[in-house]
């Protein structure tokens, strides 16, 4: 092999490796929200009950070449709040609980979003939840199907952190811990 054929074979290696990593960057931009769910589960009287919210905006500028630079938000409105049964769904939305008059909308603000490896993050921020601003780390993995980028995540609420269920439900059958799930669908940018 000659000296240029073997300088012609380093430079398509380098092209070809050398690149890879930026052929791969893939951006998040909007969120689908009739795609997407946002759900939760929780004990009550020794039962697991599950429930959703049905309105939320999310918002998205995820680069996965960048992931320290993205910022995620979402607003749920907590009226949207499907927990089984109309009685349910009325009881919640009172004082003791979501007091939803006062605080209709529930709020996620990410301040800081940390790659683990193997589509694994980490996204940090603000949930304000009944005038109530706590920070919270969600684990999320990413999915790519299709073009299409699935941010699959879960946390762990604790009802007496947001002050939820207040006066005689403080003590109820109802868990303190709440399992919120939720299922972002993002098209490719």
């Amino acid at each position: 092999m000659n000296l240029r054929s073997a300088r012609c074979i380093a430079l398509a290696g380098t092209l070809v490796f050398g690149l890879a990593p930026f052929a791969d960057a893939v951006e998040y931009k909007e969120v689908n929200a009739k795609a997407s769910t946002l759900s939760f589960t929780y004990e009550q009287m020794g039962s697991r009950t599950y429930g959703t919210f049905g309105k939320f905006k999310a918002n998205l500028d995820f680069d996965t070449d960048n992931p320290g630079a993205a910022h995620a938000a979402l607003t749920i409105d907590l009226k949207s709040i499907d927990a089984g049964s109309s009685d349910a769904n009325t009881e919640l939305q009172k004082p003791p609980w979501f007091d939803t008059a006062t605080y209709p909308v529930a709020t996620f603000e990410s301040t800081s979003i940390k790659a683990l490896g193997n589509d694994r993050y980490s996204f940090t921020g603000k949930l304000t939840l009944r005038g109530l601003t706590r920070e919270v780390s969600v684990p999320v993995l990413l999915k790519s199907e299709s073009s299409i980028g699935i941010f699959d995540g879960q946390l762990v609420l604790k009802r007496d952190d947001f002050k939820i269920g207040e006066g005689e439900w403080a003590d109820s059958m109802v868990s303190n811990e709440i399992n919120i799930r939720f299922r972002m669908v993002a098209p490719q940018r």
